[in-house]
C-alpha cells in the first residue's frame, strides 16, 4: 500500500497521506514521499492548486512517527535501512515534507477531516487555506516529550491564533477542539468531518478557475510584505502589477468579460 496517494484533475492536484492503521503518521517513507510531491507539485504547470487531506475517518495526520521518525532524528537509535538513512543525513528533508520554509508557489488548501496533532497541526499551519471538520482536536503536544514544534510551530502559530491562545495550545501541549477556534481566524470553514473534501475541493476549483499567475502573484505578494511596511508592501504590489498586465491572461480576462463568456486562461 501506499503511504501517500497523489491525483490530478482539472488543475487541482490532491495529496492524501495514507497510513490510516498509524494515524497518518509521518514515518521516514511518507516523510520522503511529501518531499518529492511538493516539488512535482511546484515544478508542474498543469496544477493550479493543490489539497492535503488525510485517509480514514480518525485523523489527519498525528506528526512525525514516534516509533520511527523520532527516534532516528533523536539519535535514540541509529537508521536501519536507505530512508531512515535519508533523513538522518538531511534534516532539511523534513522541513521540505512539512513546508517549513519550503513554498510549492501555489495555494495549497488544508482539508482536515481528522485530529491535526503535533506535525499534524504543523501542516495544517503551512496550508493557504483550510477547511476543518467539527469536533475535531487540534494541537502542539511536543513539550510533553520533551521536544517543541520544529517544523514551523512554535514560530508561526503566533501568526494565526491570538497571543494567549497560542501560548496556551504551546505550554499546555493539550489539543484545543475546532469548535472553540471557530471565530479565532484559524481557519476558513467549519463544516462536518464528511463534508471537508468536498467543500475543500470546491474550494479548489473555484481557484483554479480563475487566472493562475495572478493568484500565483496575489499569494506571493500576501506571503512576502506579511514582514513589510506599507510603502514597501505597496511597492511589491504594483511591482507584480506590472509584470501580470503584461500577460496574455490580463487580456483574456477583461475580454472574455466584455464578451459575456468563460475566460480561457492559459497561465502566460
Amino acid at each position: 500500500m501506499n503511504v501517500l496517494n497523489y491525483e490530478i484533475g482539472d488543475h487541482v492536484a490532491v495529496v492524501t497521506l495514507n497510513r490510516p492503521e498509524a494515524r497518518n503518521s509521518l514515518n521516514p517513507e511518507l516523510i520522503v514521499a511529501l518531499a518529492e510531491v511538493w516539488e512535482q507539485i511546484k515544478e508542474d504547470q498543469q496544477v493550479r492548486v493543490a489539497v492535503i487531506t488525510g485517509a480514514g475517518e480518525s485523523t489527519f495526520c498525528s506528526g512525525f512517527d514516534l516509533g520511527t521518525t523520532i527516534p532516528v532524528i533523536t539519535g535514540a537509535r541509529d537508521p536501519q535501512n536507505e530512508v531512515e538513512e535519508l533523513i538522518a543525513s538531511d534534516r532539511d528533508l523534513l522541513r521540505r515534507a512539512t513546508l517549513a520554509g519550503y513554498d510549492i508557489e501555489k495555494p495549497l488548501i488544508g482539508a482536515v477531516n481528522g485530529h491535526a496533532i503535533a506535525g499534524g497541526m504543523e501542516l495544517l499551519l503551512s496550508c493557504d487555506l483550510r477547511v476543518v471538520g467539527q469536533g475535531l482536536k487540534l494541537g502542539l503536544s511536543e513539550v510533553a516529550l520533551g521536544l517543541i514544534p520544529g517544523m514551523g510551530g512554535t514560530a508561526l502559530l503566533g501568526r494565526h491564533l491570538p497571543g494567549a491562545l497560542a501560548m496556551e495550545m504551546l505550554l499546555c501541549a493539550q489539543p484545543i477542539l475546532s469548535d472553540e477556534l471557530a471565530n479565532s481566524g484559524l481557519f476558513n470553514r467549519l463544516v462536518p468531518p464528511a463534508d471537508v473534501l468536498t467543500v475543500a475541493l470546491q474550494m479548489a476549483h473555484i481557484i483554479a478557475a480563475n487566472a493562475p499567475l495572478a493568484v500565483q502573484a496575489a499569494r506571493r505578494v500576501v506571503r512576502h510584505s506579511a514582514d513589510l511596511g506599507e510603502r514597501e508592501a505597496l511597492v511589491l504590489e504594483s511591482e507584480a502589477g506590472v509584470v501580470l498586465g503584461q500577460t496574455e491572461d490580463a487580456k483574456e480576462g477583461p475580454l472574455a468579460f466584455m464578451e459575456k463568456r468563460t475566460p480561457k486562461f492559459e497561465g502566460r
